[in-house]
């Protein structure tokens, strides 16, 4: 029996897999794509990580009346612990003038989240993420997949260009009917004269 196996241990201890699913967050939260490439055993444990989050975050777009700024500070901080918290002890310089790192990826993850993800979300009861899975690795071996957010501007575009393409042709067979009836038009006045 499988009883208390609910999820993968993906060879890591807890405080390493939490880590890692926090980091894997932020990564597909900040990334431009809306999307990012792991391996499918990740994806697969990640998928239910995030979308507790997104939930958080759109339950937090729909409030409204009284008491719903401590409701949504409250979502906020929930919310958080599903992300890195910062640098706070960030050194002022480095070396070789490298550029100092933003104050932490999980800050701005958790500000995109609520500013912009609960917006797009707000009326979607869930099913946040997709994940397509790419095929073997070629040093290891290991299943890749790619995670991502669904309607995100590539989806979009891509459901304009079907509309687009659904008129372009509609339009074209009009045209290739009303071709088609104007030449069987010209051979029955043909036929008649």
């Amino acid at each position: 029996m499988r009883h208390l196996k609910a999820h993968r241990k993906l060879g890591r201890t807890t405080e390493h897999r939490i880590s890692l699913l926090r980091n894997l967050a932020t990564s597909l939260i900040n990334s431009r794509d809306d999307r990012i490439v792991t391996t499918l055993p990740k994806a697969k444990e990640l998928r239910p990580f995030i979308e507790k989050a997104i939930t958080l975050s759109r339950r937090a777009a729909s409030l409204s009346g009284n008491g719903s700024e401590t409701t949504g500070v409250h979502l906020r901080r929930q919310a958080a612990s599903f992300f890195h918290a910062g640098n706070y002890r960030r050194a002022t310089t480095t070396r070789r003038g490298q550029i100092p790192a933003p104050r932490s990826a999980g800050v701005a993850a958790l500000r995109r989240l609520f500013d912009e993800l609960g917006e797009r979300f707000k009326d979607r009861p869930g099913g946040y993420t997709r994940i397509i899975k790419m095929g073997r690795r070629a040093g290891d071996g290991a299943e890749l997949a790619i995670i991502e957010l669904v309607d995100n501007a590539r989806d979009k575009e891509a459901q304009t260009s079907a509309r687009k393409r659904a008129k372009g042709s509609s339009k074209k067979k009009s045209a290739e009917t009303k071709a088609a009836d104007s030449e069987t038009a010209e051979k029955e006045d043909t036929a008649s004269e």
